[in-house]
């Protein structure tokens, strides 16, 4: 199976290539090797590499920066996948595109199911809205809502909490947001299963279990002293939304329900804290 997968150097990217099967030739592409808002490019090079399968892991995901650059934003998150989509109907490739929890508004007080009417309530999220339409309007397109993503490497919210934990004697974080954290090496296998067992249409994975942003930092300082990753004496303070602004408003609680897709692939996934423990691991391996 010849395998495209974009975005190839997010954190995505790069847990899929490791999970990859066997018998997967995997090309890892990113925005250095053509630009997928370049429809041109993106027909041709496709020609070329002539994959069976598309994974698209590649986004614009600058929340709060794309209020003010919206056009960037639905060129990267919307309109890449139409030409993705298009691009491989031609040389009869499969479309996996991933999407993301801000595609609601937060208002639910129970995990969204995959058919619940989308609500985003910004940029980021109605431009991911946007190249989900595009997906499925793919034949045989697969859309996977996932939240929270985190891994050992890369920019993410794991990361940044360890850094400030060596930088300050107390980190303020959010504790009225409610999501669910989610390995990218765990959704990375679910992409796999999935897509053997012929998924298609809008699916939900996460890792289980829910937590604030607070829950989820007081975890990373809890797991990663004990790992040696910052010091003891660090304070982890709750505080509400509304005392930290931000340009892009975030849901208030975006749980996934995710029950129909753990049946699909067979298995239910470990507790978000659990991969969590996982992933210092291998961060404290790495040095």
């Amino acid at each position: 199976m010849k395998v495209l997968i974009t975005g190839g150097l997010g954190q995505l990217g790069r847990a899929l290539s490791a999970s990859a099967p066997q018998g997967a030739e995997v090309t890892a592409v990113d925005l250095a090797d053509f630009d997928l808002c370049d429809p041109i490019a993106v027909a041709r090079h496709l020609a070329a590499m002539a994959p069976e399968l598309i994974i698209n892991c590649a986004a614009y995901t600058a929340v709060d920066k794309a209020e003010s650059e919206p056009d960037a934003a639905f060129a990267a998150n919307r309109d890449a996948v139409r030409w993705l989509a298009q691009a491989g109907a031609s040389c009869g490739a499969r479309l996996v595109h991933i999407s993301t929890d801000f595609v609601f508004d937060g208002a639910a007080s129970q995990p969204y199911p995959a058919t619940a009417p989308t609500h985003p309530l910004g940029v980021y999220g109605a431009s991911k809205a946007g190249g989900e339409a595009e997906a499925l309007a793919s034949r045989g397109g697969l859309i996977v809502r996932t939240a929270w993503l985190y891994s050992a490497g890369g920019q993410n919210f794991v990361r940044t909490m360890l850094r400030l934990f060596n930088e300050r004697p107390s980190v303020n974080v959010v504790a009225d947001q409610i999501g669910t954290p989610t390995s990218a090496l765990s959704l990375a296998r679910a992409l796999w299963a999935l897509n053997d067992n012929g998924a298609t249409g809008l699916n939900h994975y996460t890792d289980a279990g829910a937590a604030s942003w607070y829950d989820l930092a007081q975890a990373v300082f809890e797991e990663g002293s004990v790992r040696g990753l910052c010091p003891t004496g660090v304070v982890v303070v709750p505080i509400r939304t509304e005392d930290y602004p931000t340009p892009a408003q975030r849901p208030a609680y975006s749980v996934l329900d995710k029950t129909a897709t753990w049946a699909a692939i067979g298995w239910r996934p470990m507790h978000w804290r659990e991969e969590l423990r996982a992933t210092l691991d291998r961060i404290a391996a790495d040095g």
